[in-house]
Parts: structure tokens; sequence; C-alpha cells
């Protein structure tokens, strides 16, 4: 067999005889291979440089065989122990797995890698690396705090499990669970398990827990239902961070949660031989006798989830870190968190639907898309619910509704990185924002945009992130919607370059956002008369050059008071020549702050206010000053959500710009405006029809 350093990494071809795992998203990156051959026929062998089969799977067998056929290298993967978010029963691929070259982790029968890793077998002990060790108290603190588990589709609301007292968890597992037989034990532990946390802990309430694929109706477990008064049968889906917050003591037979509890300071008692039990820091009713060294949990993480197991960048397909991993899984919690509850919206076009339930996904909530307040009355809406509403959308009917249950308005907009393509021809939008007190463009009263930036103290990570994200960003050259050419613009040498961004003038920001300026015209003629010498780039906004919406400008009444009008290049290759932004309430104003511009605005957008613009309206609420890195850090990185539109699950900012910039064209354009009508008509059809799916 071969050794780890001629494993994987160094690989070309890796045969697998394992359908289901070849069908695996980046399986050959996982396995630390270029490709990854299904069934390699003997005639191919001199081609592989290696076999992977799944476990103890039938497969593997066959792949095991093949291996020793032709005397090639045989490995055994696993899902690795913070795996994904949902069920591997539910095709939700993993983001982790183990590769073991000598057995594999759940079988006592005979020694894993990663049973010589903790017991330093090969007579170097990787587990005396404080740096290592450090490491690894670091993410178990992250997995801790953010209440992760290796499956993370658990409602993420707290359980009640009635009146304080004593209780220890029993851990039941499904029925034909390999790793029972492999660890030791059979059906008839599970009995002597219930029996013993009964007979040891007299005072205590018993809660059996439901493994998820029992739950999700894919298996059977061991222990469906007891007699005794004192056991609880938890048959519902609950993060194991909840039980354990709630419980004193916890028995496993060989389940990963036993692991799991132990990172959250529980004692545990194996009546199996999981892999983390012999070392000394559980209490085990089965001896393995090659284990005898003894082990700290933080020496059993760094081994088995630093050292054993390998990480996909969640982002893309490629090789990554746990911390990536976890950030990740962390990411998708949190924001599960904020969509909590079952949820009611208004004023969504049937098109934005299907990307909506993405943005609003939360393991036990429901989305109700409503016609009116009847709509939502029928389908049970009560105080406990949320009402969502794009834009201001809403009907008098629907805040009324609001009122009478007492629930407040989340509004949602585009966020301010959209899309490669317009909103107005259907694009699926890469981030959205959430608000529940306004909306970012409505200064008429607070939003919660607003509010962050009034009152919120970012840390001194948030703002580096920030700067790096900026940086980011003025690198890559994107916008919120980029369109538009990448083509030469010349101004002249010697007067100042004004660029004055053109909009849609029917929008909610004009029409809330302005004082007295709020036409396209008006606001060139305004800039004209406070520039008189200036040189005066007017760019149409892209909605309107492309006929969606309202705004158009005469070209002659345009360059009667402007130098140039510039409807092909991109918004980038115009903040670029320009010396500063004269605007409305335009983004580009914003796009102009990232880029160390001078802005002078004519109405109250949001990042207006704050000691960064030339306003000539104050918000007189905004009183904060802020540098334009901390600007950053609150509209781009605390406001919006980003969604990977390619995997569905949640995203950074960081991500969100390299998914845009790949889908920019590679040739120096980005997406044009100047096409036909009825191939506009053709895109929105093929957006339309993505928005439904959500497909990428």
């Amino acid at each position: 067999m071969t050794t780890p350093t001629a494993g994987p990494g160094s690989w070309d071809t890796v045969g697998v005889f394992s359908s289901g795992m070849a069908r695996i998203p980046a399986i050959a990156t996982l396995l630390g291979a270029r490709r990854v051959v299904l069934r390699p026929s003997d005639a191919r062998s001199r081609e592989v440089d290696a076999v992977v089969g799944w476990g103890q799977k039938p497969t593997s067998r066959t792949a095991l065989a093949y291996a020793r056929r032709h005397d090639l290298p045989f490995w055994r993967a696993e899902d690795g122990f913070l795996r994904s978010v949902g069920l591997g029963v539910g095709k939700d691929p993993p983001l982790s797995i183990v590769l073991d070259d000598l057995g594999v982790y759940y079988d006592a029968r005979s020694e894993s890698r990663l049973e010589r890793l903790i017991g330093a077998g090969d007579g170097r002990d990787r587990l005396a690396d404080p740096a290592l060790l450090e490491r690894a108290l670091r993410a178990i603190e992250v997995i801790r705090a953010a209440g992760l588990s290796k499956y993370n589709d658990a409602p993420p609301a707290p359980i009640d499990l009635g009146p304080p007292r004593r209780r220890v968890l029993v851990v039941d597992q499904t029925a034909g669970d390999l790793s029972v037989r492999c660890g030791l034990s059979d059906a008839s532990t599970f009995g002597a398990m219930l029996a013993a946390a009964l007979g040891e802990n007299p005072d205590a309430e018993i809660v059996i827990k439901t493994h998820p694929d029992v739950l999700a109706g894919a298996k059977r477990g061991y222990l469906e239902r007891s007699t005794d008064a004192r056991v609880r049968v938890w048959a519902r889906q609950s993060a194991p961070a909840e039980l354990f917050a709630a419980v004193d003591r916890v028995y496993v037979v060989t389940s990963q949660l036993g692991f799991e509890a132990l990172l959250w300071n529980k004692a545990v008692t194996c009546f199996g031989a999981p892999w983390y039990a012999g070392w000394g820091a559980t209490d085990d009713r089965v001896a393995i006798q090659r284990r005898g060294r003894r082990r700290g949990v933080e020496e059993l993480f760094a081994a088995a989830y630093l050292l054993y197991a390998r990480y996909l960048e969640p982002a893309s397909t490629r090789a990554g870190e746990i911390e990536q991993v976890i950030e990740h899984l962390a990411l998708q919690r949190a924001t599960f968190a904020r969509n909590q509850g079952n949820l009611y919206c208004f004023g969504f076009r049937f098109w934005k639907r299907g990307y909506m339930r993405s943005y609003l996904r939360c393991p036990g909530s429901r989305v109700e898309f409503c016609s009116g307040a009847a709509a939502a009355e029928r389908a049970g809406i009560d105080a406990n619910a949320r009402i969502v509403v794009w834009g201001q959308r809403e009907s008098e009917g629907v805040r009324r509704l609001a009122s009478r249950h007492g629930i407040p308005i989340c509004r949602v907009e585009d966020g301010f990185l959209r899309s490669v393509g317009l909103g107005s021809d259907l694009t699926v939008p890469a981030s959205l924002v959430f608000d529940r007190e306004g909306i970012y463009y409505d200064p008429t009263r607070p939003s919660e945009l607003e509010s962050l930036l009034q009152n919120a103290d970012l840390t001194v990570a948030e703002v580096e992130r920030a700067a790096l994200l900026r940086r980011r960003l003025l690198e890559s050259g994107l916008s919120k919607y980029n369109v538009g050419l990448a083509m030469d613009l010349p101004v002249p040498a010697g007067p100042r370059v004004i660029l004055v961004p053109g909009q849609v003038e029917d929008d909610a920001s004009i029409r809330l956002g302005c004082v007295d300026v709020r036409t396209n015209l008006g606001l060139i003629e305004a800039v004209r008369h406070t520039c008189p010498d200036a040189f005066v780039i007017y760019k149409p906004h892209p909605d309107v050059l492309s006929g969606n919406r309202r705004g158009a400008v005469d070209r002659a009444n345009a360059l009667a008071l402007c130098d140039h009008v510039e409807e092909a290049a991109s918004i980038a290759l115009c903040l670029q020549k320009a010396d500063e932004v004269h605007t409305m309430t335009s983004l580009v104003g914003f796009e102009a702050l990232l880029r160390g511009k001078r802005v002078v605005v004519y109405g109250q957008p949001f990042y207006a206010g704050w000691g960064l613009t030339e306003d000539r309206h104050p918000v007189d609420r905004r009183t904060r000053r802020r540098t334009i890195d901390e600007l950053v850090a609150c509209a781009l990185l605390r406001y919006p959500r980003y969604l990977d539109r390619r995997t569905g699950q949640f995203t950074t900012p960081e991500a969100t710009i390299e998914a845009l910039l790949a889908e920019r064209v590679t040739d120096g354009t980005v997406h044009a405006l100047d096409v036909s009508w009825a191939r506009r008509q053709l895109r929105k059809v093929f957006h339309a029809y993505r928005g439904l799916v959500n497909a990428p």
C-alpha cells in the first residue's frame, strides 16, 4: 500500500467504482487528482494512478479487487466531519471528505490512518505541534459559537424540553449503519445503552435523539419507542448544539455526535468503538487494545478535522481549508436565523419567486407568495409570521394586515452588487437587501442601513476586510449592473471632468430622495450652471438606454448643456476619466467614492450625510462621520445578503465579485446594450425562466 506522501495531490487519474461517488461535484479536487474515471477497464489500468472506494460499501470491494489485480494503491473515502448544510440522503454534496490508505476511521476492527495519527503509530507525533493545536482551539471556538455540526440544516430555533432538570441524551443511529457493526456493536448494544442510561442516572430524564435520516423518512432507527416514563423520544429536527445545551451527559454507540458533545464539554459514554473512543476523553464500555495513548479533545480534533479531512473552498471547485468551510456553514446558519419564521410575501412578480425562495430559505420555515391581504389570511398568517414586500409595493390592505397582527414590514430591493445584465432584463440578482426599518433609498425615514451607519460600532477586522473588498472592486472594475463596453473615452486635458450619471426618472429613489432637481435634464442644467467651465459627460442610465424605463433626454438638448453624451462605455471607464461626479441619488456616486472621487449630491442617497460627499440637501438625522471603508463595511458587508446562484447557498461579497467577473465576456467587453428588440425579449424570457427555477 502507498504512503501518504505518494497519495492525494500526486495523482493524475483516480479510478472509482461508485457512480454516486463519481457524481459528487468537484470529486477530483476532493480526491487530490486531476480527473476521476468511473469503472476503468482492465485495458486502461496503466492510465490509473490510484483506486478509491467509498468506505466499506460493496462497490469498495470491487474497487479493491481492481487495485490488487493491477498492483495500484487503494484508498477509502468517506464523508468528512463538517460535511455540508443538508443531508447526504438529500443529495447535498460534501464540502469535506476523508481519505484513508489503511482502513476507514469508523472501522475499529483494524487500524485506520486516523488512528495512527492519534496514536503516533508511525513514530512521529504530529499532534505535538503547538501551532496546530492553537489552530484547533480557534476552530473549535468558532464551531461552538456558530452551533455547527456534521450536517447543518436544522431549524435555527432554540428547543424547549420543559422546566430545568437533569437530562441525559441518548443518541440513536440508523439501522444497518456500517459504523455500528464496524464499531464492535450490534442492534442489542442500543438496548443495553438505554438501560445503562436509565440505571446510571435515576434522577434524570432520558432524551433519545432520532437520527436526521430517520426524520427524513429515508431510514429506520434502533430506538424508535420506549415504555419507560422517564424516556422522551426527541423526533424533531434540532441543532445538536441546542440539545447539548439542554443535557448534562451524552450516551452514544458510535455516533459522531459523541465527539461533537465533547466539543461542548459534555461527559460522553461510548457503548461502541467510535474513532474518538479509547484515548481517555470518553467513558468507554468497549476496550480497544490498540488505543492506549491519552489525548485531549483538541488533539483529537486536530487529528481528525485538520490532518485527516480534506476540504473544498465552498465558493469554487478549488481545494480549501477547514476555516473556509466553517465560515461558509456559519454564514448559512446565521442567515437561516434571519429568515426564521413563516414568511408572507407581497408584490413579487412571478419571475422573482424562484430565486426569492432561495434568499428566504430557512429549515422549518414556510414561504407564501400572496396576491393580497385576504390571501394571506386564508393561508394562516398570524402574529408570529413575517411580512416581506418588494420595495414599497404593498397595498393599503397589506399595511392594515401588518398593523392588525403587529408585524413589521420587511422591504426587499436589489443589492449594490447585482448582476451582469440589467434588472429590467429580468437578470437574477447576486445580492438583495432586506430592511425591517425602511429601505435604503427612502431618506424620509430611517432604514437599517442608515441605522448601521449612524450607530454601528465596527470591528477593526470588519474595516480591514472592507478595505480589501474595496480594493478588489476597483481592480475588477465591477459596478451594479456591469454593462457597457471597455473602450477608449477621450477627454481634453485641462478642464475638470464631471460625470453626470442619468437615472430612471420614475424610480422611487428620485421620488423620495430628491428635493428640487428631479429630472436628468434638470440635473444637467444645474451642473452646467454651477460649473460653466467644466467638461461635462452625461451618461444615460442603462435601463433607459435599453428602452425598458423612463428618463430619456433628447440628445440635442443634452449636448446643448454638456460636452459629451456617452452611451456605450462602461461606468467603470467613465469613472476612471472623471475628476468628480454630480448626481441626484445614483449609486454611481457611491462607486465614485470608492475611487476617491469628489461627489456632489443634489438629492439624499444613502451614502450622503456621512462627511464623504458635498450635500445640497443634508439629512438632519445623519450626524456621524464615516470613512469610506466604514461606509463599505456597512453597505456591502453587513446590509446585503449574497446568493451563490450556482449552488443556491448564501455566500460572501468577495465570492460574489469573483462570480460576476467569471460571467463577464472575456474579450474585454461586458454586457452589450445595443441589441435588437427581439433579442432583448428572448433574453427576458431566459432570465425569467432562471428566476422561476433559480437555475444558475
